[in-house]
């Protein structure tokens, strides 16, 4: 039976949600970033379709982001409600079929491989659902696979469906650029295009599997090869089992005292708990990640005997981490990673909190 695919994308998911809160600001450049204030270090989470006008896209500095557009809205992350709003999306999506790959908060893949409509229709079905549902509009993108899929759902946000298939994809896909392949960012394009003149699909297509081996490695160049032609056979994946759990903060002016950094630590130790034993994970290895004023990252890591959720037992260990770190420059981001993960044996409502849905 041939696959069914959708990948569902949420168009300008924290933007749009801010503009659904605040009818004044539906029509209006807004940018979602760090605490909001496009002074400060930070970046840009989502932008409007307004924003993005001005040239404003997601991972630029905020204060790039001002000097494009300086009339713009910047709004502080508000993390709980873009959670609340995505649970409500994977609720509705589930209601359709039980085979749904959330990929983050605002998209997923579904497979509806057994679902008896024509494909176009189902989608037009689960795209007003949402809207009716959320006020909220997303983009479909439907192909015979995970790839083809989410090709097809950037094709023409926002609030569209699309469709790619494989008698459709080797024209659909040609003059795309390279880099819409998985395993294809800024970097690795510019190294085929300079080494092998690579620009589009299509002229990724027409490179030998020599070439692309000899260039990228055997496994790489030989997965671009069936990539560049529309070819993936990866299914949609329910249970999913994250490696680790992080959180880490950049400083809004570079910090030189041991104690500010060691009060940094202890608040992240803590939160990275709290989401381990909100997801019922315990974990074994500690890392520290140390960022300097010059942009220089460096990690020191610890691996405990036994995997554990007890915040002490984190905090402590993250915090004689430091120890390990010259500390002649002054800091610019701080983070702790918690990895080496494996389910508690259980859960009690004294240590756990119920899991938040990350889509």
């Amino acid at each position: 039976m041939t696959r069914r695919i959708f990948h569902v994308d949420m168009d300008a998911f924290f933007a749009a949600i801010e503009q659904l809160r605040r009818p004044h600001l539906r029509g209006k450049p807004v940018v979602v970033g760090g605490s909001g204030n496009p002074h400060s270090r930070g970046v840009v989470s989502t932008a409007s379709y307004e924003a993005r006008a001005y040239g404003i896209h997601s991972a630029m500095p905020l204060r790039v982001a001002y000097r494009k557009c300086p009339k713009a809205i910047f709004l502080p992350v508000d993390f709980d409600a873009y959670v609340a709003s995505s649970r409500r999306i994977m609720a509705i999506l589930r209601s359709y079929t039980p085979l749904v790959e959330p990929l983050s908060l605002d998209e997923a893949f579904l497979d509806v491989s057994a679902r008896p409509e024509p494909p176009r229709a189902l989608a037009e079905t689960i795209r007003g659902a949402i809207t009716a549902q959320t006020g909220l509009t997303a983009s479909i993108g439907i192909g015979p696979n995970k790839l083809l899929a989410k090709i097809a759902s950037g094709l023409h946000k926002p609030n569209a469906v699309t469709e790619i298939t494989a008698e459709t994809a080797p024209q659909m896909l040609r003059d795309l650029p390279a880099t819409v392949l998985w395993g294809i960012g800024p970097k690795t394009g510019a190294r085929l295009e300079a080494a092998l003149g690579v620009r589009t699909v299509g002229d990724l297509e027409r490179v030998s599997l020599e070439a692309l081996q000899d260039l990228l490695g055997p496994r790489w160049g030989e997965s671009l090869y069936h990539v560049c032609r529309g070819e993936d056979d990866s299914p949609v994946v329910t249970d999913w089992e994250p490696k680790s759990l992080s959180r880490e903060t950049t400083y809004q002016s570079d910090v030189r005292r041991r104690d500010k950094i060691v009060e940094t630590i202890r608040e992240l130790a803590d939160d990275v708990v709290g989401e381990l034993r909100g997801e019922g994970y315990r974990g074994r290895t500690i890392t520290l990640k140390i960022r300097y004023h010059d942009f220089q990252t460096h990690t020191r890591a610890q691996t405990l005997e036994q995997s554990t959720d007890d915040p002490e037992t984190i905090r402590h260990m993250a915090i004689a981490l430091l120890d390990r770190f010259t500390l002649d420059r002054a800091v610019r981001l701080v983070g702790v990673r918690v990895s080496g993960l494996a389910k508690s044996a259980a859960a009690t409502p004294e240590t756990s909190s119920p899991p938040p849905s990350t889509g």
